[in-house]
């Protein structure tokens, strides 16, 4: 990919694909009446996925696009916890019969936040409500800074198998800059920790893009990664995002890379890790042969929900906490993001799905397209036309917006099968974004705003 075609999507703005249609289409119209009504809809033994949302840090990152608040007290935690709790029994209660989990994630914020004892309770009352089948992965992501061998404890005796361990980079300077000062040995005390707890499955996150941040600080982040023995990598483009979270007007936007070093930066990441026997999956993920992920993508059965790529099969994602979302056959919904909405509603005896979105047959029919392509780095448009009872040539009239995409090498065209070469794999959501049409129309009216494309 050379520099002058980089510099063309340098500027350009599209959505992450975790999902379609994306969150900034949410609506009001779609709210906790609805919600009830699709959870009434699910049949007693549907396996469903479960993800708690933690919204609460010791300090803030200032590279981070999560929705989290920093507290210096316990109290709004705990508080928060028995609104969690008591959102968790009445979903339970609405639907049917027990549902059955395969997958439950713990996000943030900063999930290791929760005391041990609060992070106990709350397992029984998940395990209480819904059947956690037998190998069910439970993901926790974990700030090495506040981990303490009492969380490991009760995240070990609770069931977690899996942690994902947010690094960044190395690079003291970096971590300075960024506000998210971590050690190399404290990253290592917590990973030893948790395999010594027979935690065994662990993720690391590492970042490119960031103030001041060189492609040798990528490749020796990379290298000093390598060297814990993760099972999988997530390495992420920084998401220059001020008008979305003002905490990153801390940052000095004259550090930053432009879109050929970052470019450069994520190709050293990785060459590093594919040296390493690390597949590359998706976008942006990197796993040993035998991890999950891999397995999956070899299979053809990789999938993109918001907690990224996951080999999770169910179409059920059932949200808890503020911002949380949810995915059902019907659409999505999303809780409210404030924190005091989000209490009222709980204690209202309500649901606290703020707005969402339901999905037509064309929202399907494209997600499913977005899907692979994102997913697979290549899709056959006939198959997912027949998948969904339409013609061979559904989307022929489309196919012409990607010439400009096919000169520049973003995508290559063999009849209608797409492939996006090796070297444009950070750039495949400008090729999904061929086929958004909700993106079309916000960018019509003005509304588009997403991260940069590079």
């Amino acid at each position: 990919m050379t520099p002058e075609r980089l510099a063309r999507y340098d500027g350009v703005r599209v959505p992450r694909y975790t999902s379609y249609p994306t969150a900034p289409h949410f609506t009001p119209a779609i709210g906790a009446d609805q919600y009830r009504n699709w959870l009434g809809n699910l049949s007693a033994g549907t396996e469903v996925s479960l993800y708690l949302h933690i919204p609460f840090c010791e300090s803030m990152c200032w590279y981070c696009g999560c929705h989290t608040k920093v507290v210096a007290r316990y109290q709004p935690v705990a508080e928060y916890l028995e609104h969690l709790q008591c959102e968790v029994n009445r979903v339970a209660d609405v639907v049917p019969g027990r549902l059955r989990v395969r997958h439950l994630h713990w996000g943030g914020g900063t999930p290791n936040m929760v005391a041990p004892d609060d992070f106990t309770k709350m397992m029984a009352t998940l395990r209480a409500r819904f059947d956690l089948v037998e190998g069910a992965e439970v993901a926790v992501e974990i700030d090495p800074r506040t981990l303490t061998p009492e969380h490991v404890r009760a995240m070990a005796e609770a069931g977690v198998n899996r942690a994902s361990l947010g690094v960044q980079d190395f690079n003291p300077d970096i971590q300075r800059a960024i506000h998210r000062v971590q050690p190399y040995a404290m990253t290592a005390e917590a990973m030893t920790r948790l395999r010594d707890a027979g935690i065994a499955a662990i993720n690391l996150d590492l970042m490119y893009g960031l103030p001041g941040q060189t492609v040798e600080d990528c490749r020796e982040s990379a290298e000093l990664a390598l060297s814990l023995r993760p099972d999988r990598l997530a390495v992420f483009g920084y998401a220059h995002v001020p008008w979305m979270k003002s905490h990153q007007k801390k940052i000095n936007e004259a550090a930053l890379p432009d879109g050929p070093a970052r470019w450069r930066q994520f190709a050293a990441i990785t060459e590093r890790l594919t040296q390493a026997g690390f597949e590359p999956i998706g976008l942006d993920h990197f796993a040993a042969p035998h991890d999950e992920l891999a397995v999956a993508q070899r299979a053809g059965r990789l999938r993109r929900n918001f907690q990224g790529y996951t080999p999770d099969d169910s179409s059920v994602l059932i949200g808890f906490g503020a911002s949380a979302i949810g995915a059902l056959p019907q659409g999505y919904v999303q809780n409210a993001p404030d924190f005091h909405a989000y209490a009222s509603a709980i204690e209202a005896g309500h649901l606290a799905v703020a707005r969402g979105i339901m999905v037509s047959d064309d929202d399907r029919l494209r997600r499913d397209l977005i899907e692979r392509l994102m997913s697979d780095l290549t899709v056959d448009l006939e198959q997912v036309a027949a998948r969904h009872g339409l013609e061979a040539d559904h989307f022929d009239p489309e196919l012409g917006a990607l010439d400009a995409l096919a000169a520049d090498g973003l995508v290559e065209r063999d009849g209608r099968r797409l492939i996006i070469p090796e070297d444009a794999r950070p750039l495949v959501r400008v090729v999904a974004a061929a086929f958004d049409r909700h993106l079309l129309s916000s960018q019509q009216n003005g509304t588009a705003r997403h991260s940069r494309a590079v």
